[in-house]
């Protein structure tokens, strides 16, 4: 099953696609603590936050670790791991706005990841 997901490229597709909507949130997320402060106490809820890092933990590992499988190359795994590795980080910072900028940083680096995987893999 993960060979056929993973040929048509849908995993890393997919992760992108969670890559895309996770930058969407931060950036909303800070417009509207900015503008309506009472509606970003819901959208900061560290439980929104952390759940969408198992998310990107768990798809990440299957795409990327499956692709490396599949293709051999190392180095979108590596770089996708260090793109969760500074999300994860990112969850300890304050909200002062840079928890927002390195969550960005880190999913893009994590985007990059999938998106080598995805070349490697088509």
């Amino acid at each position: 099953m993960l060979n056929r997901l993973n040929r048509d490229g849908l995993m890393d597709r997919a992760a992108m696609l969670l890559s895309g909507l996770c930058a969407v949130h931060c950036l909303a997320s800070a417009v509207l603590v900015a503008v309506l402060a009472s509606a970003g106490g819901v959208l900061l809820d560290p439980v929104i936050h952390e759940v969408g890092l198992v998310i990107a933990i768990i798809l990440g590992g299957l795409a990327l670790g499956h692709g490396a499988l599949q293709h051999g190359y190392m180095m979108p795994l590596a770089i996708g791991s260090l793109g969760i590795g500074v999300m994860m980080g990112a969850l300890e910072l304050p909200h002062d706005g840079s928890e927002v900028f390195y969550t960005i940083i880190g999913v893009a680096i994590l985007a990059l990841g999938h998106d080598l995987n995805y070349r490697a893999t088509h």
